[in-house]
């Protein structure tokens, strides 16, 4: 990992450098805890301003062990606030796999926010719908995953002794109660399951049937990471896809990256508005 260009963090327990970072947090914000915290995906950047004014913000290069996103779309921002009487940690931007990141590094963010005080982590992205029946701008709870990535957060060393084990149960991963809530705040709200891979680049047609074959809904390269090490720290995980094209073979059009950003500005009202009523139920 990375901090202000140095690359000694690399080399440290992820735990211990994420309890040093939710230090810093909680001190910067002012607040000794956060009870919430939201990871904003690709396209979903716009929504932050629709939740409210921030109480401080900053951005998150300076913060022992954040990296710096490359990707467009992704500001590497942190902001704290509070939204329907939760104190939330918003997250603006993620790192992936496909930046050249360890999985460590990828998770450094959602472990820092669960570490410090986020019993509920809500993650966003922008994913391709696998269905024809899907539509750009559509918001999917995600009900469970498929992690293709070859990778795994508590893979390497044992945690230490003060946190769970490498070996976490992942049958409850995304709880029914967090879904019935968001469901109860937009009906309209359908549900399905996520598959993680790697990227950049987009999926073959023959890749997206083989992941519908799976059981696959949405297809995208973040989240799935992130919500195993929420879950691992005793975190409930809420994940919402926004479906912003559909995936090769079903999309009639070649996939481009401005096209997941564009589908997320012209969604952001309704994003932060569904955001706003699911935390008000929470």
């Amino acid at each position: 990992m990375t901090v202000g260009g140095s690359t000694s963090d690399r080399f440290r327990d992820p735990f211990e450098l994420a309890s040093e970072a939710a230090s810093t947090v909680s001190g910067w914000a002012g607040s000794p805890s956060h009870d919430i915290a939201i990871v904003l995906g690709s396209g979903w950047q716009a929504v932050a301003d629709g939740l409210g004014a921030a109480d401080a913000e900053r951005p998150t290069t300076d913060l022992p062990g954040f990296a710096a996103p490359t990707v467009a779309g992704h500001h590497g921002q942190l902001r704290s606030l509070t939204v329907e009487g939760h104190r939330v940690l918003l997250l603006i931007g993620r790192t992936h796999l496909y930046e050249g990141r360890s999985p460590a590094e990828v998770v450094h963010p959602v472990r820092t926010a669960v570490i410090a005080g986020a019993s509920v982590v809500i993650l966003t992205n922008a994913a391709g719908g696998l269905d024809p029946a899907m539509r750009p701008g559509q918001a999917v709870l995600i009900r469970d995953h498929l992690n293709l990535t070859g990778a795994s957060p508590l893979s390497g060393p044992s945690p230490p002794a003060s946190y769970p084990g490498r070996f976490a149960d992942l049958t409850n991963l995304y709880p029914a109660r967090l879904r019935t809530l968001a469901k109860e705040a937009d009906p309209t709200l359908t549900e399905g399951v996520y598959a993680a891979l790697r990227g950049p680049h987009y999926e073959t047609p023959s890749e997206v049937a083989m992941l519908r074959k799976a059981g696959a809904d949405l297809v995208g390269m973040s989240t799935a990471l992130e919500a195993i090490a929420a879950h691992h720290l005793g975190a409930s995980v809420l994940g919402i896809s926004l479906v912003t094209n559909l995936a090769a073979g079903v999309s009639p059009t070649p996939l481009d990256h401005t096209e997941v950003l564009a589908a997320g500005a012209a969604a952001a009202p309704f994003l932060a508005e569904l955001l706003s009523a699911v935390l008000s139920r929470l």
